[in-house]
């Protein structure tokens, strides 16, 4: 099951452009809110119209600008969990269900089809009860359910989890992950959590002011985000413009220290990144003078700010995270960082 996407579509002053495929699993649309996710579903739902381009799903047209193709959302075969559910609150957990059958006029097939929906989903004890009777995560499940049951060739959640409290967002997360397994066509899932994204997504595109990266796999991602967005929407705090010094060396002028890298040091280098725990007061590459300035307790983290000698009064403080147990009484006159942690960005 494949879909590809290539639209533009302006709204304002707001302009978004999407060129990308999503093939099996789930592709994860990262973005923080306004870069235009929501937006992308929209489009692919067929709510929103594109000013141009095109999108085919599994070989075939739902949209095409120039021949003017555009099929109704209930032609397109795609499947749209919206936030909040969208459950009809009028109706039992049953009766919502069987609305994804609207389709579907034989009586024994509806009836089968939703007996092995709520089987599946494990709702077969609260298929009578209301959509205020059941639990947040009951709720997500008779969503899922409903649009399941029509058999989609493509899911799309709109951030699933977002009403949710942080100890039910996790575990719906596992239990969500584990239910899509089965699932055999493609998913969207858009979120502006990078820690949701990786925990559900084999691959995912980033979302930034409307323009999408090309998708990538989660793990190598995170691990080199090679990009301005990709590296503050992955968590990276230490983030800065730098230039290209040699082969293996960039000088970042608002910090005054230059660092010497594990990557080769490509033409058009742009700027360097680090995560704020991979500072280290033993590491003797890339070790420079600092000065701490504030901090800041998390329940079981310190974040500590501070300066490299000669930084511009005008950046932001450089991030050092560490655990509790393995702050120094006395803080060090210096820190280093490994050339292997040193992320280089292009663009």
């Amino acid at each position: 099951m494949s879909l590809e996407v290539n639209i533009e579509k302006s709204l304002g002053d707001f302009r978004l452009k999407a060129s990308l495929p999503v093939e099996g699993g789930i592709t994860g649309v990262l973005g923080a809110s306004g870069s235009g996710k929501s937006m992308l579903l929209r489009c692919i739902a067929g709510i929103e119209k594109p000013d141009r381009g095109s999108i085919v799903l599994d070989g075939r047209t739902l949209f095409d600008h120039g021949k003017k193709i555009n099929l109704p959302p209930q032609k397109r075969k795609v499947g749209y969990l919206f936030q909040n559910y969208a459950l009809y609150p009028n109706m039992s957990v049953s009766k919502n269900i069987l609305c994804g059958l609207h389709g579907v006029k034989d009586k024994k097939e509806r009836e089968a089809r939703l007996g092995e929906a709520l089987r599946m989903f494990q709702l077969e004890d609260v298929a009578g009860h209301m959509p205020s009777g059941i639990s947040g995560g009951q709720a997500q499940r008779t969503a899922l359910a409903r649009i399941l049951v029509n058999k989609p060739k493509l899911l799309m959640l709109d951030e699933p989890f977002s009403a949710l409290d942080q100890h039910l967002r996790l575990r719906l997360q596992i239990e969500l992950k584990e239910m899509l397994a089965a699932y055999d066509g493609a998913i969207l899932l858009v979120t502006h959590s990078r820690d949701e994204a990786y925990h559900m997504c084999d691959k995912i595109t980033i979302a930034d002011d409307g323009v999408f990266s090309p998708v990538r796999e989660t793990k190598p991602l995170f691990a080199d985000p090679a990009t301005f967005a990709g590296a503050r929407i992955t968590g990276c705090k230490n983030i800065a413009r730098a230039e290209k010094l040699g082969e293996y060396e960039v000088r970042v002028p608002e910090w005054n220290v230059s660092f010497r890298t594990a990557q080769r040091v490509r033409d058009g280098v742009k700027g360097v990144a680090f995560r704020a725990h991979y500072l280290n007061a033993r590491t003797d590459e890339n070790r420079f003078p600092v000065t701490f300035e504030g901090e800041m307790e998390e329940p079981f983290e310190w974040i500590l700010l501070l300066r490299y000698e000669g930084q511009s009064p005008d950046s932001r403080p450089i991030w050092w995270r560490l655990p509790k147990d393995r702050r120094p009484q006395e803080l060090p006159r210096q820190l280093g960082i490994a050339p292997a942690n040193i992320l280089l960005l292009y663009e």
